[in-house]
């Protein structure tokens, strides 16, 4: 791999953004500000160089695998289109949220054998790194070949814990931002022949490609595994502990509940739904990651609590692409133009901080010994940045570079 030197870029540093060359080799960054050396020269001059993005959680694939409802393609071909958009958005490692539910259709176990399956056959032709979260839904107990599976692969993946079970059927007198500790014995659980509930299951059921009556006929069938769920919630974190990967509790509503996850090896709160939470998982010292279209839009479409608030307030530390790759971009992007924090510390939201939290220590970060993970932006001033170019491991992930540079364009602070 011949060697680049991407030339006269706005560099996001760690501490600072300053003007200088990044010269990248077999992989690697290998200087700043160095030589040409016979490098070939990338001219950076009027755009702004950082780390390319690592996303802990992004599920945006699944539109990839059903554009519509109840249509499907072929996983290869959606795992595919997926890589290229991820390239072409700037990120250059990828957590892919796989679902791992007892309903059937798109979030079932076998979708998700499928896209295990097309992961490992593609991955001599994906250009990002292509990694998996076992996003796995607690009550279904039959996830759990697959899971030990894939955490015992070279590419270690992330396990998540989610109770979307309990939360469906939370009754609607509790707000769902403070739903009980799902665990707890008097649960308040809705009941079954309300309306609001089968309009709710009418809902949900379209994704599974079966009738409302059908999916609540299910939910109330697994519901009846409740008592087997602590124990098979110990088991696979134990599974993951032995295999030393990451682990995340997602959607906490309670300090009890994040100290529950905490105590099993998830140091990790993923989007966390109420303040109380956020202010546990800070004492403790665990990553809190919030969602980049939340940031990005001003506001979550869920009411959970704002991005931008939380970041400024020190309560946030990792920003995820959730339902929508562009948002990483775009999320620093809002948050730059509103002065929430300097740029290389919004950087850090989205590169240095999630590879941490991942186990990543190769990347995030530009300096040299580390992955060449960049992304070269064109960034005019009081404009939307543009991904330009992705390097990943050095190598191009995308280029959407002019024939001829714009040096005139003064990129963003």
């Amino acid at each position: 791999m011949s060697a680049e030197l991407i030339e006269g870029a706005r560099v996001v540093l760690e501490d600072r953004v300053e003007t200088a060359s990044v010269r990248i080799e077999a992989g690697r960054i290998t200087g700043i500000d160095v030589a040409r050396d016979g490098a070939a020269v990338v001219p950076g001059r009027g755009r702004v160089l950082a780390p390319a993005f690592v996303d802990v959680h992004g599920d945006a694939f699944e539109r990839q695998i059903m554009p519509r409802p109840g249509v499907t393609v072929p996983v290869e071909t959606a795992m595919l289109e997926t890589d290229r958009q991820l390239a072409a958005n700037g990120i250059g490692t990828a957590y892919h949220a796989l679902t791992l539910s007892w309903e059937p259709g798109l979030r079932s176990v076998e979708t998700g054998w499928q896209v295990v399956h097309a992961l490992a056959a593609l991955r001599p032709r994906l250009t990002a790194d292509n990694r998996i979260q076992l996003r796995w839904e607690t009550f279904c107990a039959e996830a759990e070949p697959l899971i030990a599976q894939v955490l015992a692969e070279a590419d270690r993946p992330a396990l998540a814990f989610n109770d979307h079970t309990s939360a469906m059927l939370l009754h609607p007198d509790v707000a769902l931002h403070d739903r009980p500790f799902d665990q707890v014995p008097d649960y308040p659980v809705t009941p079954f022949d309300a309306p609001r509930f089968l309009k709710k299951m009418a809902d949900q059921s379209r994704r599974a490609g079966i009738s409302a009556e059908a999916y609540a006929a299910l939910i109330a069938r697994v519901w009846e595994r409740r008592a087997e769920v602590p124990r098979q919630i110990e088991r696979l974190a134990a599974l993951a502990r032995r295999h030393g990967a990451p682990m995340l509790s997602h959607d906490d509503s309670q300090v009890e509940t994040r100290a529950h996850y905490r105590a099993l090896g998830a140091r990790v709160a993923e989007f966390p739904m109420h303040e109380r939470v956020f202010h546990a998982a800070r004492a403790a010292g665990d990553a809190i990651v919030l969602g980049a279209p939340n940031a990005m839009r001003g506001g979550s479409h869920l009411g959970s609590p704002g991005a931008a608030e939380m970041i400024a307030r020190g309560l946030c530390d990792i920003l995820a692409s959730d339902y929508f790759y562009p948002a990483m971009l775009g999320a620093v992007a809002r948050l730059s133009a509103d002065r929430v924090a300097p740029l290389p510390v919004l950087w850090r939201l989205v590169s240095a901080n999630p590879a941490r939290a991942m186990g990543l220590a190769d990347r995030g970060r530009i300096a040299p010994g580390l992955r060449a993970d960049l992304v070269l932006l064109d960034w005019p001033e009081g404009h939307a940045p543009a991904p330009l170019r992705t390097w990943i491991a050095g190598r191009g992930g995308y280029s959407a570079l002019p024939a001829i540079p714009a040096p005139h364009l003064e990129p963003a602070p």
